[in-house]
């Protein structure tokens, strides 16, 4: 079993876009492509750790409403949601090498999460799950 405690990026959390029309989108997905959405609104597809074969990792999928502010102050059709393990020192490791972080850490029952913007001014999300 792995036991690496380094701050980073462990997977893909989610991957979330503008639609003009999110509900059509889902409904298409889920027509066409067989997508099932969650309570959410959004696809959940699940997967194991291969360091840890008994845990499900979960990938968020989702279509937002055009020009939401989700992704502000980004102005990208797009944002994705990094998978992390020990959000606190990451984000004190981004802060040292001047990245912006954008909001707090907050908490919530499935997780932690924080905003940054990247060098190309992509909204990142990241999250440690609960």
């Amino acid at each position: 079993m792995n036991h690496d405690n380094t701050p980073k990026v462990t997977g893909i959390g989610g991957i979330f876009f503008f639609s003009e029309n999110p509900q059509g989108m889902k409904e298409w997905y889920a027509k066409n492509l067989g997508l099932e959405m969650n309570e959410w609104g959004s696809v959940s597809f699940d997967s194991r750790d291969k360091d840890n074969p008994d845990k499900i990792d979960t990938l968020q999928w989702m279509p937002f409403k055009q020009g939401s502010e989700y992704f502000a102050p980004s102005t990208k059709e797009f944002m994705i949601n990094y998978r992390v393990q020990h959000i606190e020192a990451l984000v004190e490791q981004l802060q040292k090498s001047g990245v912006t972080i954008i909001d707090e850490i907050t908490s919530y029952d499935y997780g932690k999460f924080v905003h940054i913007m990247d060098s190309e001014g992509n909204k990142i999300e990241l999250w440690e799950p609960a």
